[in-house]
């Protein structure tokens, strides 16, 4: 009877409750019915679109980089060219454990643990998960060999193919020819602007840095092409049936080269040019040029730097040693440096001279040692003078107080309007970026720099090439085979031609004549007469034929070529140091020394400047001059060379003697 009771009980309980659950029953009916819709919406109305979004992540797609186009010199051998390479790569997308995966690496790449985990903690940052990270470029086939051994056991790590720069001459010319590197985070939003979607720069892209690779990195750089495989969970290639995947795989795309670039260089000059600033030990730079059209035949750099090293990344103590370096390695010092012309510069000087009538081929000053103007003593580099000289013997000899009364008379803004006529401090518009234009100042140009008039005094000083005249080397190789061929002035350039893959030009320059220095321009007053350039292209020519020339030991005998030296005092120096020997001075105090040379003579083939930093005298750039200038005409016009040989004569030029003057040294 109790168990009755307590049953009656229970059933009120249940009947009390069983409103409630109704309401549950509906919550678990209703998530069931959006379960199942959901799951019938996927699978049966979406059923074929996430299969084919499943299938497509079963293939990856990896790149096949183009091969860059290659550089070659004028008759076609080759400067740059490009290798294949290797490189070990890991997804931080598949890496379960970074640090036992670096751990496990480090010994087959002989790198160091913590670097792997570094560069993976970078990259993740800056691009993400899904990016392969290169951990190690060009490695060796021993490395391939074993990380294909391992990474079956490792998620994420591969091996890529990939393509790498190939610099034939080494340190020489890297700054004309440049590096590539990788594409940076913030250089891709710059270089992608204005580009349609498929011609788009990508994360990992090889781009030029710097020189001819940047400059012309459009042309140099193809398309990469594209292969497809297929990949498991942990993106590791699988061996599978195509068959089982609806849409197939897709085409694969090959990879387009990119075109060559032909330049003006000669392989064989620009290695006598190297060769011949290392074996001197000489610091600065070379440039060559024709000046018949403005062809760059050699340019060079020391020191230099192996631009190999940043086609399979450049380790961080050598960079450290590049930026630091305070001769600037990685500074193209022919177009990027400017620097005072010293006695290079008297040529301009003795050209403004003779076409305002300043003097005659005949007139002559007085040479004690030194002019005094003012207070102030000016000094000649010959301590106890030269005695009277007229134009020739003063470019001979180098006088620096003839030109220091040429100075005085001229006056800066006619010296300035003869100067910027034969190209200097004017940049001449080569091919290349970052030249500097250099500068030759006029009174109203200190006006409205500095705030301060022109004083006499400095006429002095910008008339040997020193105070604020300051000119690129290749300005000055411009001026100086704009005097060889008496005018003409052409504007350098050092890509001769773009051609394709099939050998087929796309685009040629030709040369351009920038103007004739004998004919009067709309924008200008300046003329030079042929017979100004006759005068002083004799002149020249006394630098290494004569008796007295500075450039006396550098000549070719037998051959007429005509040039300058030049050098540039760093320092002032006292009254009686000013004559102290210069190599016994530290290497930063010492001059800098110029040449400045065009041959032969008459119908010069070849100009050459050559600055020599901290090497004392102009003469420091005589044996560079004279390799160069050599080496082309052997190769080039071996009948030239051939001739002088057979003289081994110097030939005379006929001057005139000093004749009596009033232009007598006299205070001023």
């Amino acid at each position: 009877m109790n168990a009755y009771n307590d049953w009656i009980e229970n059933s009120d309980d249940v009947k009390e409750y069983q409103e409630r659950y109704s309401y549950l029953y509906g919550i678990i009916l209703v998530v069931f019915l959006i379960l199942f819709g959901r799951l019938w919406f996927l699978q049966i109305i979406k059923g074929s679109e996430f299969k084919r979004f499943s299938e497509q992540n079963q293939i990856k797609e990896e790149r096949n980089p183009a091969p860059r186009g290659m550089v070659l010199d004028r008759n076609g051998q080759i400067l740059v060219d490009s290798l294949p390479t290797f490189n070990v790569t890991l997804t931080p997308q598949y890496t379960v454990n970074l640090e036992k995966t670096a751990l496990e690496l480090a010994p087959i790449l002989s790198l160091n643990k913590d670097e792997i985990v570094e560069k993976v903690k970078t990259s993740r940052k800056q691009n993400g998960v899904f990016k392969p990270v290169r951990i190690k470029e060009n490695i060796n086939r021993d490395e391939v060999a074993k990380i294909e051994a391992v990474k079956i056991d490792i998620q994420g790590l591969n091996v890529e193919m990939g393509i790498k720069r190939n610099y034939l001459l080494g340190e020489n010319g890297a700054q004309l020819f440049g590096y590539t590197g990788e594409i940076s985070r913030e250089e891709l939003p710059v270089l992608n602007s204005g580009r349609n979607e498929d011609n788009k720069l990508r994360a990992g892209d090889i781009i030029g840095k710097s020189g001819l690779e940047k400059r012309t990195d459009t042309e140099l750089r193809g398309i990469d092409g594209a292969q497809f495989v297929e990949v498991d969970a942990r993106g590791r290639g699988v061996q599978a049936g195509r068959d089982l995947i609806t849409g197939g795989f897709p085409d694969e795309v090959d990879s387009v080269p990119g075109r060559n670039i032909t330049l003006t260089i000669d392989k064989d000059l620009q290695q006598v040019a190297y060769e011949s600033m290392l074996k001197n030990k000489r610091i600065g730079s070379v440039v060559a040029l024709n000046p018949a059209n403005g062809e760059i035949l050699a340019m060079v750099n020391a020191p230099s730097f192996d631009p190999n090293h940043f086609s399979t990344g450049i380790p961080t103590d050598i960079w450290a040693e590049l930026v630091n370096d305070p001769f600037k390695p990685l500074r193209n010092k022919v177009i990027q440096d400017h620097f005072s012309p010293g006695s290079t510069f008297k040529a301009i000087v003795a050209i403004a001279a003779l076409s305002e009538k300043i003097i005659t081929p005949s007139s002559t000053y007085f040479c004690p040692g030194f002019l005094k103007y003012g207070r102030r003593p000016y000094h000649c580099w010959m301590k106890h003078g030269h005695g009277a000289v007229n134009i020739y013997q003063a470019l001979e000899r180098s006088c620096d107080v003839f030109f220091y009364h040429l100075g005085l008379e001229l006056g800066i803004d006619r010296i300035a309007k003869y100067a910027r006529r034969l190209g200097l401090g004017i940049r001449t518009g080569i091919n290349l970026d970052n030249e500097r234009g250099g500068l030759i100042p006029d009174s109203e140009w200190k006006k409205k720099t500095l705030g301060e008039e022109w004083q006499g005094g400095e006429n002095l000083s910008n008339a040997i090439g020193q105070g604020f005249i300051l000119v690129t080397p290749l300005q000055l190789a411009q001026a100086y085979g704009a005097i060889g061929t008496e005018g003409l002035l052409y504007r350098p350039f050092v890509v001769k031609k773009i051609v394709d893959a099939d050998g087929h030009a796309r685009q040629e320059f030709n040369p351009v004549l920038a103007h004739d220095a004998k004919v009067r321009e709309a924008t200008d007053d300046v003329i030079i007469a042929p017979e100004t350039f006759e005068i002083v292209k004799k002149a020249l020519t006394l630098v290494f034929s004569g008796d007295h020339g500075t450039g006396h030991y550098y000549r070719i005998p037998g051959l007429d070529m005509g040039g300058k030296t030049g050098t540039v005092q760093l320092f002032q120096f006292t009254a009686e140091s000013v004559f102290a020997k210069c190599e016994s001075r530290e290497l930063k105090q010492r001059n800098n020394g110029w040449m400045a040379a065009f041959a032969p003579e008459k119908d010069p083939k070849i100009a050459v400047a050559v600055h020599a930093e901290h090497g004392c005298h102009g003469t420091a750039a005589g044996p560079v001059i004279h390799d160069v200038i050599y080496a082309y005409l052997k190769k080039y016009y071996p009948d030239t060379i051939a001739e002088a040989e057979k003289s081994k004569t110097k030939k005379k030029v006929v001057v005139p003697k000093p004749v009596e003057t009033t232009n007598e040294e006299t205070d001023e």
